[in-house]
């Protein structure tokens, strides 16, 4: 049986509508995997659940789709967020992907003293973001949002929510069970400097946490620490 194509849309979603799709979509749909008027396709935007529908239109530019039916509700999903120091460019696009796979809902890149990279494409990371939703069948994509100096983000915070910093060779309890907003902080390649960790520790929201006995690297803390939070039962 062939799959059915799912595809974030930006439009509302509401019974009978018509929605238009991007110029990328149509190329997708009509060129890679030869899609024609009538076939079916599911559709979600974020906010009002999963829709079966139909390609309405479909030209070299231009894609549009008939809803027929909402498949599935809009549900709370998880409220992790990532922050993590800005790796190489494919190293990073793969922590967006796997992150997006592991329902973290803000990807948030800092710069630190240690960082590999100064610079993303935003729109690069976006797109990244949006497959791997659309593949891992979220019903939301997560901000991916452009990079901070680690100082920075720290200062602007939100207090409310616990910052769980993985520090490797610290004295640090593992990760524990959570519930509620939370964020995994993750240093780069080679670790915070001494003055970093100076910082950290100023800040009573920020909890240094053990990822286990090896040192991991960057992208793999990344994905082992939102996997541990995630089971943990965080919502």
């Amino acid at each position: 049986m062939p799959t059915i194509p799912r595809l974030f849309v930006t439009p509302s979603l509401t019974p009978a509508a018509e929605v238009a799709g991007s110029a990328e979509q149509a190329h997708y749909l009509g060129s890679v995997i030869r899609k024609r008027v009538g076939d079916e396709v599911c559709v979600f935007n974020g906010q009002d659940g999963e829709w079966r529908a139909r390609i309405s239109t479909l030209r070299r530019d231009s894609v549009g789709f008939r809803l027929d039916a909402q498949l599935r509700a809009q549900a709370d999903e998880d409220d992790l967020w990532l922050v993590f120091a800005l790796l190489k460019r494919d190293t990073t696009d793969l922590v967006v992907q796997k992150a997006t796979e592991l329902g973290a809902s803000v990807i948030q890149p800092v710069i630190t003293d240690r960082t590999n990279a100064s610079r993303v494409n935003d729109g690069r990371l976006r797109a990244i973001a949006i497959e791997a939703a659309e593949q891992c069948e979220r019903l939301t994509v997560p901000d991916v949002r452009p990079p901070k100096a680690l100082g920075d983000l720290l200062i602007g915070w939100p207090t409310e929510r616990p910052l769980f910093a993985a520090i490797e060779r610290a004295d640090a309890a593992p990760v524990a069970s959570v519930s509620g907003p939370c964020g995994l902080l993750v240093g780069p390649e080679g670790g915070f400097t001494p003055q970093e960790l100076d910082v950290l520790r100023r800040y009573q929201f920020v909890a240094p946490v053990s990822l286990g006995p090896r040192v991991l690297r960057a992208e793999t803390a990344c994905l082992a620490g939102l996997a541990v939070l995630r089971s943990s039962g965080n919502r």
